[in-house]
């Protein structure tokens, strides 16, 4: 029997995306059927790029395809202060020889998941435009997905404003679609990413792995350790690594459940995610918001996996 948990994973790689990426293809209990690239970090060409690039130096057999070049309505906006020009600055890589998928994220979101005759979890870790869209097109969808694990958010500060954390500002009419769409939902915000630091320590014993997907870790974080030092920052946090690390580890996660309202107001809590932890609004819980883990654990969870892989 097949018990594995199917799992499409959905991204604007940048440098955590990249290792969420890792750490899905290489635990044998994930079975990751596609990555849907979306514009976030950087603009579309430029994150399928990179998809494309980390599929490839680690041959994974795993169909990528290209997704929103832009949010469902409100003005693009991108994380090159934090992810660099190309959105994945750090390692070289050798020319691309592999290509998308000609299929649209989101047509393959809608017809994958129509067509499973099992549930399927789904892992953004990005912008929520091409999930947005989807459940949009074909609402039905949502009966599919066995729930849905994302980064994004935050129950206290930002860090793209002091309201709104990227993921969920990129494209907040995509997150309320999401979040109002009844399906489980677990958040992995700011306040729990944010304990997830690849301090130098850790960067050097993910290198000393010696194989080519602890060689990229490396390379990647050596980057964002300098560009987040230079926001004042004593390391690089690998926020998206959690929402992948928490399907295969839930008991390093400490999550609350909570009602999380995005604000739409086109003013200074524009993509705020507004928490509800004690019922003050009256309404149910949407989701799990994760509010720690157990770091050592967590760091295992990554080298064991980064150990599986080429």
């Amino acid at each position: 029997m097949n018990d594995k948990i199917k799992v499409i994973l959905d991204c604007d790689v940048g440098h955590d995306d990249a290792i969420a990426l890792m750490l899905g293809a290489a635990h044998p209990q994930i079975d990751l059927l596609g990555i849907c690239a979306v514009a976030g970090n950087q603009i579309l060409p430029k994150t399928l790029k990179n998809t494309l690039h980390v599929v490839q130096h680690l041959n994974l057999n795993i169909p990528v395809y290209a997704g929103m070049n832009r949010p469902i309505v409100r003005d693009q906006i991108v994380a090159a202060e934090i992810h660099g020009e190309t959105g994945l600055d750090g390692p070289v890589f050798d020319p691309l020889h592999i290509k998308e998928q000609p299929e649209h994220a989101v047509s393959y979101l809608i017809r994958t998941l129509t067509e499973s005759s099992v549930k399927i979890t789904l892992v953004p870790v990005g912008p929520l435009s091409n999930i947005g869209m989807a459940l949009r097109l074909q609402p039905a969808i949502a009966e599919k997905i066995e729930r849905i694990v994302l980064m994004g958010g935050a129950y206290g500060l930002g860090n793209y404003t002091a309201a709104a954390e990227f993921n969920i500002l990129a494209d907040p009419e995509a997150a309320h679609i999401v979040f109002s769409s009844g399906i489980p939902i677990v958040m992995m915000g700011l306040d729990l990413t944010n304990q997830a630091l690849a301090d130098m320590p850790v960067i050097e014993r993910m290198e000393r792995i010696g194989n080519k997907a602890g060689k990229l870790f490396s390379d990647m974080m050596r980057f964002t350790f300098e560009s987040q030092r230079l926001l004042g920052l004593s390391a690089g946090p690998v926020h998206d690594v959690t929402a992948m690390a928490y399907l295969m580890r839930e008991d390093i996660f400490e999550t609350q459940p909570a009602y999380v309202n995005i604000c739409l107001d086109k003013g200074c809590c524009y993509g705020r995610t507004v928490c509800d932890f004690t019922g003050m609004s009256g309404k149910k819980p949407n989701a799990l918001v994760g509010t720690g883990l157990h770091l050592e654990k967590f760091w295992d969870l990554v080298e064991e996996n980064l150990r599986r892989l080429p």
